[in-house]
């Protein structure tokens, strides 16, 4: 008896406590992979050509907001943000994306959405695509640990892609290892993947690719079961969808009138509709805050892309994937950074309401953190302005005054307003050819989204003090360790 009475002690002592000001609903972030703008229902997808009903009624039961953007163009620095609330660019990734064989990305020592919450005693998992690497050694061995990895920046449990489907690896990752694997035995196949290279032949099970998201989903509802009642949870559900190359399950293949691609739309909402269910079935949504977003915009390709010909079928079938914004994924353009965001908290975040301000992925880290009732932000997160009170109805007023936009090349923009100034210096070397084709993209613009939305009329020539203004704002918010409070809207 006495030894259970220690015991309780020092659980009861050393377990996390929540502040008497602290609120500790659950947390599912549902980050999409390549979902632009105009690809599901509640942001103007054709419904003869796809059908999003459990996505739209997110939409429908919480706040839709049409100027919510990512902080890059592509991928992996769109996940870094927001799991870190910093812009990528400050990391050692300047452009781009990681490769299949690079290091963990994420710096051990830096908070994450996952360690706060943690902290504050949450359960966590991330499951689906990662894509911010493994391992500090210049080349990732899959045969051998892979730590660093999600275990080491905050997650409890991590089942998912090492990068897209169609990878080089073909397989899966759980914690610390390649799912499954049986030895270090690599056989080298002749087979090309969709990016070209061959599959590494790991010895371990291989993936179905056209299996993976129900499978995701799977794992997602496991991993939400096993959590203790009454324990808060924070999942971070990444899934591979809808990321060429286009590989729909056996369930939707043949389900949208726009081919495969509407297809693997119809995965995505299958999945967000398991999951709410879930939720649902266990008493837990009205205690859940749901956020649902993608980590760029769409892909758009032209005719003779034969690899992502999928894309292009859905495209002459009349989807607009990114809407009427200009652009796609990996330019400067809105394209690339707008995105559907959704946030469902029954009773705390107001419903059915359509919601103008200006927000990035990079501030939902300082969201969550106030929404928790935590004290602002001093260390960490460097990039994340909140938006709980615009979720509340608090404020009418947008969080931020400012935003910077990174191109997949590394070209910079900044928002502020209605304006919008491109800087048009990529940061890596861009071949002549490429530059050539996009000469436009690679030069200083300036655009007025109020009136002109779809960026068709560069006005810097008529606005130089004002391209010059965002320039020096640009600078300073880039020089500085982070641009929160040179973002976030100052009183009047």
């Amino acid at each position: 008896m006495l030894k259970i009475r220690c015991l309780l002690f020092f659980v009861l002592a050393f377990a996390p406590l929540a502040r008497a000001d602290e609120v500790r609903p659950n947390i599912v972030i549902i980050l999409t992979d390549d979902l632009g703008y105009g690809s599901v229902g509640c942001f103007g997808a054709d419904p003869k050509l796809v059908r999003t009903p459990n996505i739209d009624r997110l939409a429908a039961e919480g706040m839709r907001f049409v100027d919510g953007n990512t902080p890059a163009s592509v991928c992996t620095p769109t996940r870094y943000g927001l799991l870190t609330g910093r812009y990528c660019w400050r990391s050692r990734l300047k452009f781009e994306t990681l490769g299949v064989y690079d290091p963990l990305l994420i710096e051990e020592s830096r908070p994450t959405l996952a360690s706060l919450l943690r902290s504050k005693g949450y359960r966590t998992a991330a499951i689906g695509k990662w894509h911010l690497g493994y391992g500090n050694a210049p080349r990732v061995d899959y045969t051998a640990p892979l730590n660093p990895g999600p275990l080491e920046v905050g997650f409890d449990y991590f089942f998912g892609l090492p990068q897209n489907n169609g990878d080089q690896t073909g397989v899966f990752v759980e914690n610390h290892a390649v799912y499954g694997l049986r030895s270090r035995t690599i056989t080298p196949s002749n087979l090309p993947t969709h990016y070209g290279p061959p599959y590494l032949g790991l010895d371990a099970p291989q993936r179905d690719e056209h299996e993976v998201m129900p499978l995701l989903a799977d794992k997602a509802e496991a991993w939400l079961n096993s959590v203790p009642a009454g324990q808060p949870f924070f999942l971070y559900l990444a899934p591979n969808a809808v990321h060429e190359p286009i590989w729909p399950s056996a369930a939707s293949t043949g389900t949208s009138a726009a081919g495969p691609f509407g297809d693997f739309i119809h995965d995505l909402d299958r999945m967000v509709g398991r999951v709410v269910a879930l939720l649902e079935k266990k008493g837990l949504a009205r205690d859940t805050i749901v956020i649902f977003t993608s980590d760029n915009g769409g892909l758009v390709v032209p005719a003779d892309n034969k690899k992502n010909a999928s894309i292009y079928q859905a495209q002459v079938a009349g989807l607009k994937m990114n809407g009427d914004w200009r652009g796609r994924k990996h330019s400067v353009y809105e394209g690339g950074f707008r995105v559907p965001f959704i946030v469902r908290w029954p009773g705390h975040v107001r419903a059915g309401v359509t919601a103008p301000e200006m927000i990035n992925l990079v501030d939902v880290f300082a969201t969550v953190n106030e929404l928790l009732g935590g004290a602002p932000l001093t260390e960490g997160a460097d990039d994340s302005v909140s938006f709980a009170a615009q979720l509340k109805g608090a404020s009418s007023a947008p969080a931020r005054d400012s935003m910077i936009l990174h191109s997949a090349k590394g070209n910079f923009a900044i928002r502020r307003g209605p304006w919008k100034y491109i800087e048009g210096k990529p940061y890596s070397k861009v071949p002549a050819a490429q530059l050539k084709a996009m000469a436009e993209e690679y030069a200083p613009q300036l655009y007025n989204l109020q009136s002109d939305p779809g960026e068709k009329v560069n006005v810097l020539a008529a606005h130089p003090e004002v391209a010059s203004e965002l320039q020096a704002l640009l600078d300073q918010q880039r020089n500085a360790s982070g641009s929160r409070s040179l973002a976030s809207r100052r009183a009047p």
